[in-house]
């Protein structure tokens, strides 16, 4: 042996094969996880898009019909106003899961009609409150010269509205409740329920209460079923509304008019 040579061991032979080996398992791992979350992403945009609860058509026409309500369709949301202008109120609204923005314009517009209030609906990401990361900001910069504004959702759409409540002068839910801690919020809220609820019922809602405000108006509209506050049909897993739609809206905008009086 030289000076120049080293010895080499078998385990010298067996090195780079090894290393070989691992860094082909690692990127083997890693595309299958790469493979795993496109799959989950397509899932649940896929996912998002089926079944969507579209508005029905003809209480949606006589809102587009009424000559009181201006409306102005953007990206990110619907935007109700009085046409005579001059709104100093306002209510962001955020949709149910799945629901059609412009299934909640028919029961909305008589805060616009005979409140002056300005409504913007979202449109919420996904079809789904909880994917949608957008301030509050977003809509109210819609309606700049609006000064008061609450926030508002229907069932998972109120879950939201109650994270983004912080930023608001009041808070509206219609068949949900909060997952967020406002109890020492100092925030007018009122929460809407219906007695034939199947999904939001009265007993979920008396479990998150101690997370609202002690004062907090809860109303209970008789008859009322979860899809009652919207204009979208039959939902599974609801009950069977015995109050007709007409009724609903004229509940609805006598109980947030008596509301937004004092509240804003």
């Amino acid at each position: 042996m030289t000076p120049t040579d080293s010895p080499v061991s078998p385990a010298d032979h067996t090195a780079v094969p090894t290393r070989r080996r691992r860094l082909r398992v690692l990127w083997w791992l890693l595309g299958a996880l790469g493979a795993l979350v496109v799959l989950a992403v397509v899932g649940i945009l896929i996912w998002s898009q089926v079944g969507v609860m579209a508005a029905e058509p003809e209480p949606l026409a006589e809102v587009r019909a009424n000559a009181a309500i201006e409306i102005t369709d953007t990206t990110g949301a619907i935007v109700m106003e009085p046409a005579s202008g001059g709104s100093e109120v306002g209510l962001v609204f955020v949709p149910g899961a799945k629901v059609d923005p412009w299934a909640y314009a028919a029961k909305l517009s008589g805060l616009v009609d005979e409140g002056g209030a300005t409504v913007v609906i979202t449109k919420p990401w996904l079809n789904l409150a909880f994917f949608d990361l957008r301030p509050l900001e977003s809509f109210t910069d819609l309606a700049p010269d609006v000064q008061t504004w609450a926030v508002g959702g229907h069932s998972l759409g109120g879950v939201r509205a109650c994270q983004l409540a912080a930023d608001a002068d009041a808070l509206v839910l219609f068949a949900s409740y909060c997952a967020t801690d406002l109890s020492d919020s100092g925030l007018p809220v009122i929460g809407i329920s219906g007695t034939e609820d199947g999904l939001t019922t009265p007993e979920k809602i008396e479990d998150a209460q101690p997370l609202l405000p002690t004062d907090a108006r809860m109303e209970v509209i008789d008859g009322a079923s979860h899809s009652s506050f919207g204009d979208y049909g039959p939902q599974p897993g609801d009950g069977t509304p015995t109050i007709s739609d007409a009724d609903m809206a004229a509940e609805l905008t006598a109980l947030l008019l008596a509301f937004a009086e004092p509240a804003m």
